[in-house]
């Protein structure tokens, strides 16, 4: 298995903000930061975050345009300008209640299109907000909790208890046989014609290569050996996923799909795949995928 994710192209796991989190408790420091003119802040509503009017880039305001919501510290940003101190500039999100408008995109959407700093900063906040929404009671006795640390901890004011986001591991792999032909499955919900790797969450107590010979067997019959090869993660906040990829080899090739998560699941030679693209009757997962990252890793260049 020679093939290789290609360096830089997992678009959702580029990040050049520092998270300075050792900030979030200082109350003074965070003050000072979002009293400076050249803040920036960015709206969050639900899993879409704002964006300017032609949709290429986040829309960042100074604190006093912001709009009234949860005050979320994102980092500060050493690189693209000096900022309010000689540690460069803050950067924050305000997380709102309002639902979201036309000025507001998915990552789906605009994932692609952002730069570094930008794409780090969405995948971040989102998978905050996503969190926060569903975690707004304490698990071990249920009061409701406080959010502290500048929107990264959420503490029970009943039994102490501090609660931090959590982020579930899954496994996603691209398998090749004996003639290094690619396993392609398709969920029947999926739109017409669309193949992807197989995936699935890590359970308790199980490792990562343990994951990916489960999952592969109870999705499609398909037995997988000992060569399990790590290609890159790329984070997943919808809501609160961080995708690891991986190459394996098959030892046991027929096919038998569960027929719940997969309906449908095949070998496809490199050809295979070029024909049936080409041809209108297959489409691959989007750009920002780290599925779609495994394929052409595996095709050994671009599928468009």
């Amino acid at each position: 298995m020679a093939y290789s994710i290609a360096p830089g192209s997992l678009t959702l796991s580029r990040s050049v903000l520092d998270r300075a989190a050792d900030r979030r408790r200082d109350d003074d420091w965070l003050e000072k930061a979002w009293g400076a003119a050249d803040t920036q802040v960015v709206a969050v509503a639900g899993d879409k975050i704002q964006v300017t009017d032609d949709r290429t880039a986040l829309r960042f305001v100074p604190p006093s345009e912001a709009p009234e919501g949860l005050r979320v510290f994102l980092g500060i940003d050493r690189v693209s300008g000096a900022g309010m101190t000689a540690d460069g500039r803050a950067v924050f999100a305000v997380l709102v209640k309002d639902e979201p408008d036309e000025s507001y995109a998915g990552l789906r959407e605009v994932g692609g299109v952002l730069d570094d700093r930008e794409a780090g900063a969405a995948v971040h906040v989102i998978g905050l907000a996503n969190w926060h929404a569903v975690n707004t009671h304490c698990a071990n006795c249920g009061e409701h909790t406080e959010v502290v640390e500048e929107g990264h901890v959420r503490q029970c004011p009943n039994c102490g208890t501090s609660h931090f986001p959590r982020t579930d591991p899954a496994i996603i792999v691209l398998v090749t046989d004996d003639q290094d032909r690619a396993l392609l499955g398709r969920n029947e919900k999926w739109p017409e014609g669309q193949y992807s790797t197989l995936a699935g969450f890590v359970e308790p107590g199980e490792s990562l290569e343990g994951a990916v010979r489960r999952e592969v067997l109870e999705e499609s019959g398909v037995i997988v050996g000992p060569e399990v090869r790590y290609a890159g993660s790329q984070p997943w906040p919808l809501p609160a996923s961080l995708m690891l990829g991986f190459y394996a080899k098959a030892t046991g090739f027929d096919i038998e799909v569960d027929g719940d998560e997969i309906s449908d699941a095949r070998w496809f030679t490199r050809e295979d795949l070029r024909a049936l693209i080409e041809s209108g009757t297959m489409r691959l997962p989007g750009a920002i995928s780290i599925s779609r990252r495994l394929i052409e890793g595996w095709y050994g260049e671009s599928l468009g």
